[in-house]
């Protein structure tokens, strides 16, 4: 019973990140058009029990045909987006943003050692709250930097609450341990990516990629082609996955 659905819009990017899970890129492509997002979002929503969709990437607002996306999704289910942000610094992005709005954005924070970085997302979540949008973070956190880590997400809990702020480990390298993330919340409750203690498929999660594939994990090797751009689609496509508890593996 999938109830989270996730799409990769994209795997185009121009912050070009080398730890990409997605491998986004500035050569980066997409198979999905707009109108076939909105078609294949709706029938999961309206034939199946999907009752929200995070749009990702690449960089979503990068994707051409985004907020016709939004504006068509919107209506029907909850929505987020999420977004390294800084298209958002484009006086049209943002203006079409104002007039198009998701639920939420999460933004995403690579670099916790960087002030400026911290310092754009802290202006950028006070602009999203502005307009009536739910903010949320995604800090990523990477083994050898778990100190700034715990400095950024003490940073994020001044303009946020815990449960708006997802720490991510970073894939497929310099992964910290589940007791090394906890330390960057202090020893107190966090949010995180249910698979942190240990490699399991989630039983109402589903990722769909750039590419039209599918899998319960965004970050798995074993994805499935879409046959049909439908719900039907997905689950034929679910059903031929035989899960490996060790995917997230280099």
């Amino acid at each position: 019973m999938i109830e989270l659905l996730s799409i990769d819009l994209s795997n185009y990017c121009s912050k070009q990140c080398s730890f990409c899970y997605n491998h986004s890129s500035r050569d980066g492509n997409t198979l999905w058009k707009p109108q076939e997002v909105i078609a294949f979002a709706t029938d999961c929503i309206q034939s199946g029990d999907v009752k929200a969709i995070s749009l990702g990437g690449g960089e979503p607002f990068e994707y051409e045909g985004i907020f016709e996306v939004i504006e068509a999704l919107y209506p029907l289910c909850y929505l987020s987006v999420t977004s390294n942000g800084l298209p958002l610094e484009d006086d049209k992005v943002w203006e079409r943003l104002v007039n198009c709005k998701p639920d939420k954005i999460h933004v995403t924070i690579h670099r916790p050692n960087n002030p400026a970085e911290i310092e754009r997302v802290e202006t950028l979540l006070a602009r999203i709250a502005g307009i009536g949008i739910k903010p949320g973070v995604n800090l990523l956190v990477g083994r050898d930097n778990l100190e700034n880590a715990r400095i950024a997400y003490q940073r994020m809990l001044k303009i946020l609450s815990s449960e708006q702020i997802i720490l991510v480990p970073q894939r497929y390298a310099n992964t910290p341990s589940a007791k090394e993330l906890a330390t960057v919340a202090g020893g107190k409750p966090f949010q995180s990516p249910s698979c942190l203690l240990r490699c399991t498929r989630p039983q109402n999660f589903c990722s769909v990629s750039w590419d039209k594939k599918v899998n319960s994990c965004s970050f798995t090797k074993g994805k499935e082609p879409l046959e049909t751009l439908d719900y039907n689609g997905l689950q034929k496509a679910l059903d031929k996955i035989s899960w490996v508890n060790d995917y997230c593996l280099p």
